[in-house]
């Protein structure tokens, strides 16, 4: 097996900014697994909220090329892989290697109901009130629509929206961005305008205030929700988890996160990080087990690679084939 890992950035249509800072482009890493006439490919974003960088991760694939390159499988990624973002993008190669070799699409080879077309949120990039109105009246056509908040100004923001998207699903993301005396306010604001469920209202690791407030909107975990291991202190205090595949390290314990979440009857919404339409492929496999998609990472790109998944408006299509599994 011979092992290619390579960096790239991917220019944003603008610039993407939630509370805690702002980007311009998507820098990722790719892991390309080629073995008997047969190729794999995987795309992962290093978060530096999870204290995982680009240079960390490429240089942890490199440490690992031996291992990887004599024919590692999945179960053994974690052993020889710290960051969870290069055991995404090994994983990802891996089961596209194996659709590769067999003939057969990923999700047969993992026993997953077989992916129909979804309809994805489409993100607004947080900004004053009246900008994030103005980008909701041009989205308003959209059916689900995804509001980054977390700063001061976000009861305007949501009323400003409301206004000019006022038939779109709403959800709400606000990055660890409010705090225990606003939550039951800012939660009461978001049932006002109808919104349908807020990702991580609170910091992770200081958001036992979750466990009493009352609320009217489903609340979800996502810097609080990581592998199954992360699921028993969640329950009481979160309705949901978001699954995204570079914190789970990879598709093969993303499946078993989900399966463990729906055991604990947490709801499921499958997410992303900014990044292109190989990422987003093998997520899409998750799409059967979840209530809310947020996969429209190649949506904000000013271009995607070739080939793309494709959307219709807010509807995605499973991957084709050339693309990944």
């Amino acid at each position: 097996m011979r092992l290619t890992i390579a960096e790239e950035r991917w220019p944003i249509a603008g610039s993407f900014t939630i509370s805690r800072g702002s980007k311009t482009e998507a820098h990722v890493v790719t892991v390309t697994l080629e073995d008997g006439g047969h190729t794999g490919r995987g795309e992962c974003v290093p978060y530096p909220r999870y204290e995982e960088t680009v240079p960390q991760v490429t240089a942890a694939l490199q440490a690992a090329r031996s291992r990887i390159e004599a024919g590692i499988t999945p179960d053994a990624i974690a052993s020889v892989l710290a960051p969870h973002a290069a055991r995404n993008a090994l994983d990802c190669a891996l089961w596209d290697l194996a659709a590769k070799k067999a003939g057969k699409p990923v999700w047969q080879l993992a026993g997953l109901a077989e992916p129909k077309p979804a309809v994805t949120a489409y993100t607004l990039s947080l900004n004053t009130p009246e900008a994030m109105g103005e980008a909701a009246a041009k989205a308003s056509g959209r059916p689900l629509l995804k509001l980054k908040l977390g700063r001061e100004g976000d009861v305007e923001r949501l009323k400003h929206i409301r206004r000019n998207a006022p038939h779109s699903r709403l959800i709400v993301d606000a990055n660890e961005g409010w705090t225990a005396d606003n939550l039951a306010a800012m939660l009461a604001a978001c049932a006002d305008a109808g919104v349908e469920l807020v990702e991580q209202p609170l910091p992770a690791g200081n958001d036992e205030a979750l466990r009493a407030v009352s609320r009217a909107v489903t609340v979800c975990a996502d810097e609080s929700a990581h592998g199954r291991d992360s699921l028993d202190q969640l329950v009481g205090k979160y309705d949901a988890i978001n699954i995204k595949l570079d914190k789970t390290g990879g598709l093969t314990p993303a499946i078993a996160l989900a399966r463990a979440a729906r055991e604990r009857d947490l709801r499921i919404m499958v997410g992303c990080m900014l990044a292109t339409s190989l990422a987003m492929a093998p997520a899409f496999l998750l799409t059967p087990f979840a209530e809310v998609i947020d996969l429209d990472g190649p949506l904000l790109l000013k271009e995607d690679r070739s080939p793309a998944i494709r959307f219709d408006g807010s509807l995605m299509h499973p991957a084709p084939a050339d693309l990944w599994g």
